[in-house]
Order: C-alpha cells, then structure tokens, then sequence
C-alpha cells in the first residue's frame, strides 16, 4: 500500500530533493518547504519507491495538499 506524504501546513515548495522513481529510506529527506521564512524538510515515513510525486519548486501548498507517495 502507498504511503501518502502531505503537506502539513501553507507553504512554497522550496527545493526537492527526489524523483519519480527514486528508491527512499525512512526519514529521507523528500523535499524542503518554506513557510515564513523558515526551511521546514518533509521525511519520507516509510521505505520504498517515490511514485506520484505532484510538487515542483516553487508551487505553493495547502495544508493537506499531496506531495508524494512512496510504495
């Protein structure tokens, strides 16, 4: 089953750090969000494969809003 990553609060997408595809360890770091003005990382919660991945640098989130999943 995917593990959905979501994100937890507003923010802009700032940097990501993995691709479709990628293989992921728990607590990998998937990508950096910036929310006023602090860098706020999103681990992987699980091991596996990133799939799904629906963020590009730059976009903006809302909290709840899909990041990835991994599988």
């Amino acid at each position: 089953m995917a593990e959905k990553i979501v994100a937890e609060l507003v923010a802009n997408v700032w940097k990501v750090l993995v691709a479709d595809g990628d293989t992921v360890s728990e607590g990998d770091t998937l990508v950096i969000l910036e929310s006023m003005k602090m860098e706020i990382p999103v681990h992987a919660e699980a091991s596996g494969t990133v799939s799904a991945l629906s963020v590009t640098e730059g976009s903006t989130l809302e909290e709840g809003d899909l990041i990835c999943e991994i599988s």
